[in-house]
């Protein structure tokens, strides 16, 4: 920023050059450029944060609600229920099975208990 001190010598060098007539002329048009520019920059940023906003928000995940296992209300007043997974079926789904298709559907005829090493 400039001192009141080179602002006044700035003007007398001015007027010196350019004479009483021009200097009025010459800070008009000066004005004007700076406006320019200044609205030139303030739409730019305002652009640029249009832009970031507009980024971010596609950044973002979309929330999806979960799944309902309540009752929903049907169309004529009453409620229609949706088919409820059991225990079993929700747990085959989330863990892989490490079975053989046939060995699912046969009964197990281990125990629990781990059987002894056999000596040989």
């Amino acid at each position: 920023m400039l001192s009141p001190a080179d602002t006044i010598l700035i003007f007398i060098v001015a007027l010196l050059l350019f004479g009483p007539e021009q200097v009025p002329k010459i800070a008009r048009q000066l004005g004007d450029a700076m406006r320019h520019v200044q609205n030139s920059t303030s739409a730019f940023m305002a652009e640029m944060d249009r832009a970031a906003a507009a980024t971010e928000l596609k950044s973002q995940p979309v929330w999806e609600p979960p799944a309902a296992s309540w009752d929903l209300p049907a169309g004529d007043g009453t409620t229609a229920t949706q088919p409820e997974e059991t225990a079993a079926e929700v747990r085959a789904e989330e863990t892989p099975s490490t079975q053989t298709p046939d060995a699912q559907h046969e009964p197990s005829s281990q125990s629990d208990e781990p059987t002894p090493p056999s000596a040989l």
